[in-house]
């Protein structure tokens, strides 16, 4: 992990060997580029780059693409997101090629939630290539400046390479030799999925460490601060792969309901915290979900400003 592989900023910030502390954005429904801008503003010179999510849940969303470019124009490195779910190959290598061409530098390899989560649940999937291949295709084009078929590309895309890991989904024995597999595929950095589960998450990373995995790849570890104990309650019962212990809620709860939002804050400063200080972790992924006007204080208290300029 010692040369430069793109002219991306976060992966100049990693390996300068900082603390990395990314965001994370969710296009509109709709093509409300205004209220996409505002956004942008609070995560501006807060963190190093940020996830523009490609129809997260399956829900039909301004493309990940698009909002990059606007990120772009705004002066924020942004992390495009592409999901096998919803292209076929054809389709990828193109949207890789032109990422590349508007100025993206980092991109984020997901299988994508199944489209009876979200609103078009007829809609048919694709995954011609699942995330796995995709990680691998995008380093072959990007290292041996190929296309799949193995015809040349003319200016290969300079992609610091990313791929998501969640730490909680069974078979969990599994989990760390899937993060293997991404890594052996090209993965340069990894976003873990929200960690509520501290006490797992620790077992999980000293399996990441034993293996040296950590050696091989910068692996930032996820954050969603909570606004309440019903939003806890609701990521527990719906949403796939959380593991929110019920010790988190009875905390949550144990507050009277306008103080949970803070309570929320304060286990991810908490969270924060314990990351600078464990053995693998390079940095924090902080998904503030529609809560992006929040970011600013979060990263003050947390002590990660101001971000480095490498």
């Amino acid at each position: 992990m010692s040369e430069l592989k793109s002219g991306s900023n976060l992966e100049k910030v990693l390996k300068a060997g900082h603390f990395a502390f990314t965001g994370e954005c969710g296009p509109p429904k709709g093509a409300n580029v205004k209220h996409l801008k505002e956004k942008f503003k609070y995560l501006k010179g807060n963190v190093d780059c940020v996830n523009l999510t490609d129809n997260q849940t399956a829900v039909v969303r301004m493309s990940s693409l698009a909002a990059s470019a606007l990120m772009v124009t705004e002066g924020l490195e942004p992390n495009f997101q592409m999901v096998c779910r919803d292209r076929n190959r054809l389709a990828m290598m193109s949207d890789i090629l032109g990422a590349h061409a508007l100025g993206i530098r980092n991109m984020l390899c997901l299988s994508g939630d199944h489209q009876s989560f979200g609103n078009h649940p007829q809609a048919k999937n694709v995954h011609d290539i699942d995330s796995m291949q995709l990680i691998a295709l995008v380093k072959k084009m990007r290292d041996e400046g190929k296309f799949m078929n193995g015809d040349d590309i003319d200016v290969p895309p300079e992609l610091f390479v990313g791929a998501a890991c969640n730490p909680f989904a069974d078979p969990y024995e599994y989990r760390v030799y899937r993060l293997a597999n991404k890594i052996t595929a090209g993965a340069d950095f990894i976003q873990t999925q929200c960690i509520f589960n501290m006490e797992k998450f620790r077992d999980f990373m000293k399996k990441v460490v034993d293996m040296g995995l950590h050696e091989r790849c910068y692996i930032l570890a996820g954050v969603t601060p909570m606004k309440n104990a019903g939003m806890a309650n609701f990521m527990k019962k719906f949403v796939p792969g959380m593991d929110i212990p019920d010790a988190l809620i009875a905390r949550l709860k144990g507050v009277e309901k306008k103080d949970q939002a803070e309570e929320g804050i304060k286990f991810a400063l908490e969270q924060v915290a314990e990351f600078k200080e464990m053995e693998g972790v390079a940095g924090v992924h902080m998904m503030a979900i529609e809560w992006e006007h929040m970011v600013p204080e979060i990263a003050e208290r947390a002590g990660v400003l101001p971000r480095p300029v490498v």
